[in-house]
């Protein structure tokens, strides 16, 4: 895996995230890494991100998979452009998500994220979480390309 958090790339104005903005002090803060041909993350979840005792709450794991998604999508773009400074970035048309099974509180969970479908505006982004090696959710990202420079204020 890389060194630099995917998110840690990006400009100042976009990491006040909830789910993965380095300078949200009360979000998730996390942290995307490349792996060959896919991006990885693993975050722990708190004994007050439950949605029953012991079980992840359901908005949380799709915030996961949503920032996941759309950060591996920025990051296909950026490497795309040779790495280069980009005035555009990705940003979410749409989620879905399903629940497998119960997510539990307190055990590291695994984020694997692909690209699927990639276009000049758009890409599709497939996301799974796993506790224990167990598959727990999974989802689907569509990000739309738009001009950061109109989208950061």
């Amino acid at each position: 895996m890389t060194k630099e958090a995917i998110q840690d790339t990006w400009p100042h104005e976009g990491t006040f995230c909830f789910g993965c903005g380095k300078n949200n002090a009360n979000g998730l803060q996390l942290k995307s890494y490349w792996e060959e041909d896919e991006a990885v993350a693993s975050w722990t979840p708190k004994d007050y991100h439950l949605a029953f005792p012991g079980i992840v709450n359901g908005g949380i794991i799709a915030t996961l998979i949503d920032c996941h998604g759309t950060g591996t999508a920025n990051a296909a773009a950026y490497r795309d452009a040779g790495d280069s400074p980009a005035s555009f970035m990705f940003v979410t048309g749409s989620l879905s998500v399903r629940f497998l099974k119960p997510t539990p509180i307190g055990e590291p969970l695994t984020l694997r994220a692909r690209v699927i479908e990639q276009r000049e505006r758009k890409m599709t982004v497939s996301c799974s979480v796993y506790a224990g090696g167990i598959e727990c959710a999974t989802g689907e990202v569509v990000a739309i390309r738009v001009d950061q420079t109109r989208f950061l204020h």
